[in-house]
């Protein structure tokens, strides 16, 4: 068969067959009686071999390799080439976010665009500062794509940009709580915790109810801040998980804060003065809790509070006792 016909039925240009013949990649075997190169059936299915392999992504050297090289290992080849697809993928899902949030920044002008591409630029900086000043940066002008302020938030390790992120997050409104709602279901503890704060940080009715969830998680620290958010909210569902805090030492002094801001209503100040008194400890090892407990009890006004500080003011811990006394002195001051 001919070059025409070869280039005719396989769908190779008659260009790109000279090409693989200069290259020593897919030689005419045959010649007619006048003459010109004729192609084999086997230099066809070699075509074919080459075409296939050409479409995994192989270069030419790559295919001359495959095909002539009896010591080739395939293996290889396709993990190599696994790795570049997958490095390209990365780059254009990259790339392609880009653009969605460019989009959804509803740029009036050019100019906006640059001034959008140049702040997610800074939110991807390895300078702090860089990335604290794009995040306060983030206005109604040319606003930070949300979804950039998430990803940047969730992912955040430096506490001062950390602050900056969730600053912006607050001043979108609710726009931002479905995808921190993702965050909290990560298998990352750090991106849980910082989920949770961002979440806490946005006064928002979905907000709440997210935060409400949270406090059945499995993850303590997410537990915890989600009730000092929910305390600081004034919802007296967060009291158990508050108490445990001063029981355990963890954040003690905030969630006795918490507590005490809770009982400023006076419904709520008996109810959680009985949770914390239920919670006191016996014997010598309990004594730090008690401590602890004293001194979250002193800020509960009521009269289930002033009769357990009565009894704990005759504590065998003389730290508890002296505590006690002194909290008793001041109740009876006011």
């Amino acid at each position: 068969m001919l070059i025409g016909d070869v280039a005719r039925r396989s769908g190779v240009s008659a260009r790109m067959l000279r090409h693989y013949d200069s290259l020593g990649l897919v030689r005419p075997t045959g010649r007619t009686v006048s003459g010109y190169r004729e192609y084999s059936g086997e230099d066809i299915r070699r075509i074919f071999h080459v075409e296939s392999l050409r479409s995994l992504g192989l270069t030419l050297r790559e295919v001359a390799r495959a095909l002539d090289d009896p010591g080739f290992r395939p293996s290889e080849l396709v993990d190599g080439l696994v790795r570049q697809t997958q490095e390209r993928i990365a780059v254009e899902t990259a790339l392609l976010t880009r653009l969605r949030r460019i989009g959804a920044a509803e740029p009036a002008d050019w100019e906006d665009v640059l001034q959008t591409v140049a702040l997610l630029h800074a939110l991807g900086s390895e300078s702090a500062a860089k990335r604290q000043r794009a995040a306060l940066s983030s206005s109604e002008e040319v606003p930070v794509p949300v979804d950039a302020l998430v990803e940047a938030a969730l992912n955040e390790a430096d506490a001062n940009v950390a602050g900056a992120l969730r600053w912006a997050l607050a001043q979108s409104g609710g726009a931002a709580l479905e995808l921190l709602a993702e965050g909290l279901a990560s298998p990352v503890a750090a991106v849980r915790e910082r989920a949770v704060r961002s979440i806490a940080e946005i006064p928002h009715e979905r907000g709440s109810a997210l935060l409400q969830g949270a406090l059945t998680s499995s993850d303590a620290v997410v537990r915890r801040q989600a009730a000092l958010a929910l305390g600081a909210r004034g919802e007296t569902d967060a009291v158990p998980t508050l108490v445990d805090m001063v029981v355990e030492g963890t954040n003690d002094v905030d969630a006795a804060d918490a507590l005490s801001a809770l009982a400023s209503r006076p419904a709520a100040a008996d109810p959680i003065a009985t949770t914390l008194v239920g919670r006191l400890p016996h014997g010598p090892d309990g004594a730090p809790a008690r401590r602890r407990l004293t001194q979250a009890l002193a800020d509960i006004p009521g009269a289930t509070a002033s009769h357990a500080l009565a009894q704990l003011s005759r504590d065998e811990d003389p730290a508890v006792a002296l505590t006690a006394r002194y909290v008793l002195t001041l109740r009876e001051a006011r």
